[in-house]
């Protein structure tokens, strides 16, 4: 998939609007890897429909389209044509419970109804056993075993074959040839096997029910995520305090928070105060103090304190609930090495049928065995072939690589992700902000002579940067208020991308920005050369500012590193990843933090497109590329980048642009980041080797190559077998959780 983010996607539910364009969904009905083959094509056979990504272990299906040319009812038609069931996401957790639950009747009933057959399979000389033996397999068949039928009708309606084909044609030859056999159609005291037929349905039901057990603790992390939204509020209204559903509070509405309450909103706070434990957001335990003016998110709790909070974002506006949304992307999200998978899986149940039937072939005719031998051999093969492990290997271990980085406040946007950043080689990092703790504060402002104001400077400087946005402004604009200094009302105002700001001020023309503005302006520096190189070589950005193009003044801003950065870079170069500092300031500054952080290497008075250029200059050498940054200016390099990890702290157009957004600001989270990715693509690896593994070992020991060692399976045991493929499979992936021991770096 491409860097676009799938924040659009919606449902068609009437309470959540679907946006335009994008649609994600629960698909009931998948069963291996060939059943997200086939759905996958049936959808981009659409012309309205340009993407079309199906996840087996998520149950969920995400579509791109034209929504001038399709509607989302139309595509759960495609859907339903295809052989599966659509479902809005808002109820497909129900739909996964009610499944589990399914799943583990049927698996009793086979199980009860086969026990019997198991315990008289010596007995076929009684004409009553038989008949119960009968009527017992026939009930296993067609009501246990009649998914399989359905799944194997839809597959074959669609020209495509999957695993219920394959366990169809397994079960139904054993029975059926049983049912012959019972009415004496295949000639005297032909022997029965009922108990292969309905055990084999009673054991790939099992491992149907423990496989849906172990995907739903795949994704406990998201479940987890969508518990935690209030269900009431406490509304403030004309009439007093009034405890309404969460559900019906609108934007602008006055919510009371108590102590232990979960905040029902995203708000401001208005009046009161207290701590907010924010671990859902950001993953760090410690409360946070909020007073008024502050902002606060949906579902976290507050911890003491009361505070009345005016709602500014609700229902699917929320934190948590984009939060969600972005998981659940992620999660349906399919990493480039999933394309293997998807490729074997495409030719693997019909290879598996001509080898069943090479099987049967070579021990009835060459090898000359008596019918039943070879019968049992070639049905053995059938039902030992698993794809389902195949099309589980990659998404199982996304979920949980995933639902681990979520809780340490590391949310990933894009599953790809987490195998791309394991490869990293070059990292690529902003300072301010992301190295540094991107708030600086003014340490010193210098009149260029005793004849200029301090306080009529500290004016001007206020006033020119009353309207940007950059943090050395937001700086200057906080030191002159502290000195009691208000900004004042100026004109012409012109933000210059990367050099600064003129504006007219009291008849006086201002200009405020760094060295390169002033020479642009043809304005010398030299009056204050000395003192500017004292306070550069001390490591402080410097911000010059001239009236009427003569330099009057220079403020000197420090911004210091952020707690977790000196340890991150040590870190990330133990990886072996390069680091390489990227900022708009003086070399000479650049080059003092780059020391004190111990990057590898920096590139200093970078302009915005610059940032982007350096990106594509590494990726031009081969080097697979992460960028990490908090800024608008970031927004491009971080699309370009293999691997854009955003910092919570930042822009909004940066966590957008981003395919993991670090919720803590905390550099050290990149290097937990890269230790989750590289532990899933790991995980990943193992799933598919021993998928594959299972099938190259087990289809030949059902074929009977080792008989003559005594070592074979029965139909019913490579049925077994078979279910058991993807339970390891998916158990394989929660061993990941062992990692997050590993991760306080």
């Amino acid at each position: 998939m491409n860097k676009e983010t799938l924040s659009k996607t919606g449902t068609a539910s009437d309470n959540n609007p679907e946006p335009a364009g994008e649609l994600t969904f629960g698909v009931r009905g998948l069963h291996c890897a060939s059943c997200v083959n086939t759905l996958e094509k049936k959808l981009l056979e659409h012309p309205a429909i340009t993407t079309a990504i199906v996840n087996l272990a998520a149950e969920t299906g995400f579509v791109r389209f034209d929504p001038q040319q399709l509607s989302s009812a139309d595509i759960f038609s495609i859907v339903h044509a295809a052989g599966y069931t659509p479902v809005e996401l808002n109820v497909t957790e129900t739909a996964q419970d009610d499944g589990l639950r399914t799943q583990r009747n049927w698996f009793l009933f086979s199980l009860l109804a086969s026990l019997p057959i198991m315990l008289t399979m010596g007995l076929h000389s009684n004409r009553a056993v038989m008949q119960l033996n009968l009527l017992l397999a026939t009930a296993v068949q067609f009501s246990a075993g009649l998914i399989f039928y359905r799944g194997a009708w839809s597959a074959l309606k669609n020209r495509s074959t999957n695993m219920d084909v394959l366990v169809a044609l397994g079960t139904s030859a054993a029975y059926f040839y049983s049912v012959a056999a019972y009415f004496g159609l295949l000639g005297p005291h032909r022997e029965v096997f009922f108990e292969t037929s309905a055990m084999l349905i009673a054991f790939i039901r099992l491992g149907k029910y423990l496989e849906a057990r172990a995907r739903g603790k795949a994704s406990e992390a998201l479940k987890k995520l969508i518990h935690l939204q209030a269900d009431k509020a406490r509304l403030i209204t004309e009439d007093g305090e009034k405890d309404v559903p969460a559900s019906v509070i609108r934007v602008g509405d006055v919510v009371l928070v108590r102590a232990g309450d979960i905040i029902p909103v995203d708000g401001e706070v208005i009046e009161g105060g207290g701590a907010v434990n924010e671990s859902m957001v950001t993953g760090e335990a410690l409360p946070v103090l909020k007073k008024p003016g502050d902002f606060v998110s949906g579902a976290t709790v507050s911890t003491n304190g009361v505070m009345r909070i005016r709602a500014t974002r609700i229902g699917e506006e929320t934190l948590l609930a984009q939060i969600v949304k972005m998981v659940r992307e992620a999660q349906g999200d399919k990493a480039p090495i999933q394309r293997f998978a998807d490729s074997v899986s495409a030719w693997f149940v019909p290879i598996v049928m001509l080898l069943a039937a090479a099987t049967f072939a070579c021990w009835y005719v060459v090898l000359s065995s008596d019918f039943l031998t070879a019968f049992r051999f070639a049905i053995a093969v059938l039902v030992i072939a698993c794809p389902c492990a195949m099309g589980l290997a990659t998404p199982t271990a996304i979920m949980v690589g995933s639902g681990i980085a979520l809780g340490r406040g590391i949310l990933v946007k894009k599953g790809s992700a987490l195998e791309t950043i394991s490869r990293l080689n070059v990292l690529l990092l902003d300072k301010t902000g992301t190295i540094t703790k991107g708030t600086p504060e003014m340490t010193d402002l210098v009149p260029v002579a005793r004849s200029v104001d301090p306080n009529k400077l500290l004016e001007c400087l206020a006033t020119a940067e009353a309207y940007s946005t950059h943090p050395l402004a937001q700086a200057a604009i906080a030191a002159a208020r502290e000195a009691g200094t208000e900004p004042g009302q100026a004109d012409d105002f012109e933000e210059r991308g990367g050099l600064g700001i003129t504006c007219r001020y009291g008849g006086i023309q201002l200009a405020v920005g760094n060295e390169r503005l002033m020479g642009e302006l043809g304005i010398s520096l030299l009056p204050l050369s000395k003192k500017c190189d004292e306070l550069t070589a001390a490591g402080k950005s410097l911000v010059y500012v001239a009236a009427e193009n003569r330099l009057v003044g220079v403020a000197a801003f420090a911004d210091t590193l952020k707690p977790g950065s000196i340890k991150a870079v040590a870190e990330l170069r133990r990886m072996g990843i390069t680091t390489c500092m990227i900022t708009g300031d003086h070399a000479d500054v650049a080059a003092i933090v780059a020391k004190q952080v111990g990057v590898d290497t920096f590139e200093a008075e970078v302009m915005p497109d610059r940032k982007l250029e350096v990106v594509k200059e590494y990726q031009g050498r081969g080097l697979i590329v992460g960028m990490v940054g908090d800024g608008i200016n970031d927004a491009p390099a971080l699309a370009q980048a293999q691997i854009g990890i955003a910092i919570g702290g930042g822009t909004d157009v940066a966590k957008e642009t981003g395919d993991i957004v670090l919720m803590r600001s905390d550099l050290l989270d990149t290097v937990r980041a890269i230790a989750i990715g590289r532990g899933t693509l790991i995980k990943i690896k193992q799933n598919l080797f021993w998928a594959l593994f299972y099938n190259i070992l087990g289809i030949p020991v059902a074929a009977g190559l080792l008989s003559k060692y005594g070592i074979y399976l029965k139909p019913e045991y490579a049925g077994l077998a078979m279910a058991f493929s993807s339970v390891s499979v998916v158990l394989n992936s929660l061993l990941l959780k062992r990692i997050e021991k590993r991760l306080d770096v």
